[in-house]
């Protein structure tokens, strides 16, 4: 019986496909067929592609075409006109997701619109990395990309996500880092803060804690280098008890549904505010009695 990833491709379909952020295990086999089997390969850098199939000694004759930020909406209208003549297209970005803060949104646009069938090949995403392994609340999140590089249009930017109360993603350059951490203190609290560099690479690292504690750490190791994603806690509700702050509150709201036991959940919540033990622990036990 043949397995879902050897089955052929369809005429006339556009496939998003997901690419490795760092690790090249992380490609499926799904990618690679599309890889081997496509007729048009539509790429944010055609050389990051040959390196990718090179990397699986791929030799694809297919027509390599380079669609990206600056060209993607004049290019549309021929992906489309590819899809109608019946030939697979496969759209990749760099790393990652396609459209997540990376080109293709007027691809994918155009292809909806006439009708052609579009197919995600799923894979890797920073922003998801990055939410499973923040230890912040994933009910609900909000992802932000990259903010705006002038100050002032960073500011407002930022001022405007103040009332949310999911968790916030951001991308971030490595030279912009210490400037948004200041942004979003400024504008959003010491809330607490997963700051994410290079996530599946081999110099993967995660810092967690308040948000201030956090910015000074990395301003001792700067220059900073690689790629960031910053997971922000969302604004917490009024706290429920005096003693705990806000954000202590809605962290614990979240892991008291949760399998972890009572202590497993105070060590969490330790691990990541600076607030006493014994406190967290009580509260524990007033939301889950028993």
């Amino acid at each position: 019986m043949a397995r879902d990833e050897d089955s052929p491709l369809q005429a006339g379909t556009l496939y998003v496909v997901s690419t490795p952020i760092g690790n090249l295990g992380d490609l499926s086999p799904r990618a690679l067929s599309v890889l081997r089997g496509a007729e048009i390969l539509a790429a944010e850098d055609t050389r990051v592609l040959r390196k990718l199939a090179s990397a699986f000694e791929i030799g694809s004759g297919a027509r390599l075409t380079a669609l990206h930020e600056h060209n993607e909406r004049d290019r549309a209208a021929w992906v489309v006109q590819q899809l109608q003549a019946g030939r697979t297209v496969g759209l990749f970005s760099d790393a990652g997701t396609p459209l997540v803060s990376d080109p293709g949104f007027p691809v994918v646009a155009a292809a909806v619109a006439a009708g052609c069938p579009v197919v995600a090949v799923p894979g890797a995403s920073a922003l998801l990395c990055a939410l499973a392994v923040a230890g912040l609340p994933t009910d609900a999140f909000r992802f932000c990309g990259f903010l705006p590089r002038v100050a002032g249009k960073r500011r407002a930017a930022v001022e405007a996500l103040a009332a949310e109360s999911g968790t916030l993603v951001f991308y971030e350059a490595q030279q912009r880092v210490l400037d948004t951490l200041d942004a979003l203190l400024e504008g959003l609290g010491d809330r607490p803060v997963a700051a994410c560099c290079d996530l599946t690479k081999r110099g993967e690292r995660v810092m967690r804690g308040p948000m201030s504690r956090v910015r000074a750490t990395l301003a001792e190791a700067a220059p900073l280098q690689g790629e960031w994603v910053l997971v922000v806690g969302g604004k917490a509700p009024a706290a429920a008890t005096e003693g705990l702050p806000p954000e202590v509150e809605r962290l614990l709201a979240v892991l008291v549904g949760s399998a972890l036991g009572a202590r497993e959940i105070r060590d969490v919540v330790v691990a990541t505010f600076e607030v006493p033990k014994g406190l967290v622990y009580k509260r524990v036990l007033e939301l889950r009695p028993g």
